[in-house]
């Protein structure tokens, strides 16, 4: 009876189990694949009633997902870090041993600057840790090395293999395409070393392999029939005018076409949903003109849920939501840039930095270096530059040299909308995460939130005259927060008790001291700007972002950015000798096409006749509309 209820593809599935095959369901944009996946979980449960299932899917926001639509305490849904973690935390002496192996291995990508012996962990009295951060000293491992410790420790120990193979009957990756090739040799190559059964099942879409970390697809595994692959050619999601664009995409195996499903997402009264599509290109590049045309004034841009306007990069968000000097210095500081230049070079020549001003390394290491000295001539000649290695030239270089930035420090842990929940352990740094503290309660303010603002508000309140006094610091502090620099802003709140400058923040200051020179004289409005993006505020999105997601209206912007890892122009053109480009821009823009579930625009400046003619082949001739004729 439960066999008549379940999809054909779970059929095939549950026949491959049977046979104790090893199988990867494959499936398009909006096919469905969780929802197979969910089917078999259940199926599994309600026919085998003492088996595990160990179900792995790439985000957090995932694993909430699938426990949500499977109650049972014999399903583990979890990341891969996290499975891989509690799998050999328990074996800490080997633990130890595999982190001093792969140091003193030159292949291995862990490194460790000083010499690690035995005797280095011997005298280690708390155990090995994984958290957020890297410091091997402290035995502290994170996210990169937790990798390839795990591959390590899999591939020498079988009793891993075992453990895992008796713990869990059946192993599904949610998303393979997105998963680390040592994490798909530990799943095929390692655990197969155990003479324990069971069925690894993987679930995902090579088309929608965008991240480059990613394996990218199984077909060495399918050509060689070690894995058997399952076809699942629906789509529940898109518009006929979508399936048909994803389509003519797609060069694999995978042809889409609509569900039977008449209660499925994409089926109108018994019918398809046919959709919008166009293609708009003008030679004004003017966004805001174009969201003025008739194609795209009726859509609602407050509404981040329903509609996303995506670009290939933050650099691009942030000159449109004016954030862009905030991002400038995380991104592209030239000193920074300078500094890792001049370090590379210290390290091959073994130069001693001990005590020396960063004038001074820069003098030893211009003398036999010509790179660096052209290079510093150029920050001379350059007026902003100059004033920015003025900031730091009579620093301790070795305090200098730990300076580290990373727009994640700035930009993890974007929201898609307003009701998305961030995650607790996120990699922004201290600095901003102050700031966010301080918009925090502005945005409670604001919102008449007054109980919650006075709650998280660090000012004490023991008379009624005190919370005038707030009422007056906060509305001193909003009425003219446009006027305010980023470290007015700190220095008022923590003046009047509204949020106190703590231990984390004067740590990061000491530390980065460079880093906070230069974000504390930007206006406030900078920060409030990124806030509002980071927070889901806005319709904008990165390209990448919006991997798994869905919405009514996706408007996508085809600027490259500078990005040489992608180009949209080589996608349309199909110029000789750009094939990897081409796959890697091709799977980006079948991603951000399929995101849709009613209308999908598109635009480009001035684009060539090559473009133009490739748009009509895949949007229609009709869908194809030059802006400075018709609007």
């Amino acid at each position: 009876m439960v066999e008549k209820k379940l999809e054909n593809e779970v059929v095939e599935i549950i026949e491959k189990i049977k046979n104790n095959n090893d199988f990867l369901l494959s499936g398009g944009a909006g096919s469905g694949k969780t929802y197979s996946l969910i089917q078999l979980i259940n199926h599994i449960l309600e026919t085998e009633k003492s088996c595990n299932i160990l179900c792995i899917t790439y985000t957090n926001s995932a694993v909430d997902e699938i426990k949500r639509r499977v109650d049972s305490n014999r399903v583990n849904v979890s990341t891969i870090h996290d499975f891989l973690w509690d799998t050999i935390k328990l074996f800490q002496k080997e633990l130890k041993e595999a982190i001093i192996y792969l140091i003193n291995d030159e292949n291995s990508k862990l490194k460790y600057d000083g010499d690690v012996t035995s005797e280095f962990y011997d005298e280690l009295k708390s155990e090995i840790k994984y958290k957020e951060y890297l410091k091997l000293k402290d035995g502290i491992i994170s996210h990169d090395e937790l990798i390839e410790v795990s591959k390590y420790m899999f591939g020498k120990y079988k009793l891993l293999s075992d453990i895992t193979k008796d713990k869990y009957k059946y192993i599904f990756i949610d998303e393979y395409q997105d998963t680390m090739p040592d994490v798909i040799e530990i799943f095929i190559k390692y655990l197969e070393k155990s003479l324990k059964k069971n069925v690894i099942g993987f679930f995902g879409d090579s088309m929608q392999a965008i991240y480059p970390y990613g394996i990218g697809d199984l077909s060495q595994y399918v050509s060689t029939g070690r894995i058997k692959e399952i076809v699942k050619n629906v789509n529940r999601r898109n518009p006929k005018s979508i399936i048909d664009l994803a389509n003519k995409l797609r060069s694999d195996n995978v042809i889409q076409e609509p569900s039977d499903d008449l209660n499925a997402p994409n089926m109108e009264e018994g019918q398809i949903i046919e959709g919008n599509i166009k293609f708009l290109y003008s030679t004004d590049d003017s966004i805001k003109k174009v969201k003025e045309t008739k194609y795209l004034k009726h859509w609602n841009w407050e509404d981040g849920r329903k509609t996303k306007e995506l670009y290939l990069t933050h650099n691009l968000i942030a000159l449109k939501a004016d954030f862009q000097e905030l991002i400038n210095i995380y991104d592209k500081d030239p000193i920074i840039s300078f500094k890792n230049d001049v370090w590379k070079v210290i390290k091959q020549e073994n130069i001693s930095t001990e005590n020396l001003k960063f004038n001074d390394v820069i003098s030893t290491v211009s003398t036999i270096n010509k790179s660096i000295l052209d290079k510093f001539n150029k920050i001379k000649e350059d007026a902003e530059k100059n004033i920015l290695y003025s900031m730091i030239e009579n620093e301790k270089f070795d305090n200098i040299r730990n300076i580290y930035l990373d727009k994640e420090s700035l930009l993890d842990d974007k929201k898609d909308n307003t009701e998305d929940n961030g995650r607790p352990n996120s990699k922004r740094d201290n600095l901003i995460k102050h700031l966010f503290k301080i918009q925090g309660l502005i945005e409670l303010y604001n919102k008449n939130q007054l109980n919650e603002f006075v709650r998280k508000s660090e000012y004490k309140i023991k008379k009624i005259v005190d919370k005038k006094k707030l009422k007056q610091y906060i509305e001193e502090l909003t009425n003219k927060l446009n006027e305010k620099t980023i470290e007015d802003v700190i220095n008022y709140t923590n003046d009047k008790k509204l949020c106190l400058i703590d231990d984390k923040l004067d740590i990061f200051i000491k530390n980065n001291k460079y880093v906070y020179e230069r974000v504390k004289i930007l206006k406030y409005s900078q920060f409030v700007n990124l806030y509002y993006y980071l927070e889901g505020y806005t319709p904008f999105s990165t390209q990448h972002k919006i991997k798994g997601e869905e919405y009514e209206n996706v408007f996508i912007i085809m600027d490259n950015g500078k990005w040489n890892n992608y180009n949209f122009e080589y996608l349309f053109a199909n110029p000789v000798g750009k094939d990897t480009v081409i796959k890697r821009t091709q799977k980006l823009f079948y991603v951000c096409c399929t995101r849709t579930k009613t209308n999908l625009c598109m635009f480009v400046n001035n684009p060539s006749n090559g473009i133009i003619n490739k748009a009509k082949e895949w949007f229609g001739e009709a869908n194809v509309i030059n802006l400075d004729i018709t609007n």
